[in-house]
């Protein structure tokens, strides 16, 4: 007799594709909880700059991985991996559906991948050595170390560059080779639309976003917590501090946001792309049975 592996669902896509309300759709429909793949959704207060689930959407429906910790913490992917994989435990010893959903490809190689990396300490001396190069010349020096890791990063992100340099200096193979066999059955589903439709609905959630209060939001971070790497690093208040440091009008502000974002959303396309094993488009009327 086989031991059958427990089935979760992951949902992949680019951001403002509508990953939130197909999740939580399909989480009721399947008796199902959510567990968050997004690497900004760990940090408290990073609400509205990372169109984090409302508090309504979170009572519908039980959310994980969200608001866990304070944004000073350099939350890793490792350890993601290790607390996801704990909630999903939980949703299935409940009996539920544990349903992945997100826009963080590396959290999804980690958990349902199951790439197995050895935990590396931050190298905090070799962080302010890196700092001194542009992020041109960084990517460069990651792709001499790990060519595939360098393809899936944007060669303009300097943290996630000095990251990787960091780990690939540590690790004793390229990171795409720490694979074992996966923990779970998942059944992949990708949500996506036409590039029109997706870049009018991005450029619509900035606009509301400010509506909503991104600026203050920004503000009250930056009083809380300083202008902590997290904070400056991160789409939607990296734009607004520009505006609040005088830098750019807030009408530029906006424009180079859903510029970035946009920018964004095809870097994730590219990552969830090279996943054969994802349904792309995958309408909820077909989880009927």
């Amino acid at each position: 007799m086989t031991n059958k592996k427990p089935k979760v669902i992951a949902i992949v896509g680019p951001t403002a594709s509508g990953k939130t309300a197909f999740a939580i759709d399909l989480a009721q429909k399947t008796n199902g909880e959510i567990v968050s793949a997004d690497s900004r959704l760990v940090y408290k207060g990073f609400d509205i700059g990372t169109a984090k689930p409302t508090l309504e959407e979170r009572e519908s429906i039980p959310h994980y991985m969200i608001d866990i910790v304070e944004p000073e913490i350099d939350y890793s992917a490792g350890l993601y991996a290790d607390d996801a994989q704990k909630a999903i435990t939980d949703i299935l010893n409940k009996g539920k559906t544990p349903i992945i959903a997100g826009g963080t490809g590396l959290y999804f190689r980690l958990l349902l991948e199951n790439y197995d990396v050895p935990k590396i300490e931050p190298d905090y001396e070799l962080r302010e050595e890196l700092k001194e190069y542009s992020s041109q010349e960084l990517h460069q020096k990651l792709r001499n170390l790990d060519q595939k890791r360098a393809e899936e990063i944007d060669p303009n992100d300097k943290k996630k560059i000095i990251r990787a340099i960091e780990m690939a200096k540590h690790l004793e193979k390229p990171l795409s080779e720490y694979k074992k066999e996966p923990l779970y059955d998942v059944e992949w589903i990708g949500i996506n639309c036409p590039r029109d439709i997706l870049y009018e609905r991005i450029n619509k959630r900035v606009d509301i976003m400010i509506e909503k209060g991104l600026i203050e939001e920004t503000q009250n971070l930056l009083k809380k917590h300083g202008r902590i790497k997290n904070l400056v690093c991160t789409i939607g208040y990296q734009e607004i501090i520009g505006y609040l440091d005088g830098e750019m009008t807030l009408e530029e502000a906006k424009e180079k946001l859903k510029q970035n974002t946009r920018n964004y959303a095809k870097r994730q396309l590219t990552w969830f792309r090279k996943n054969e094993k994802i349904k792309w488009n995958y309408e909820p009327v077909k989880l009927k049975k």
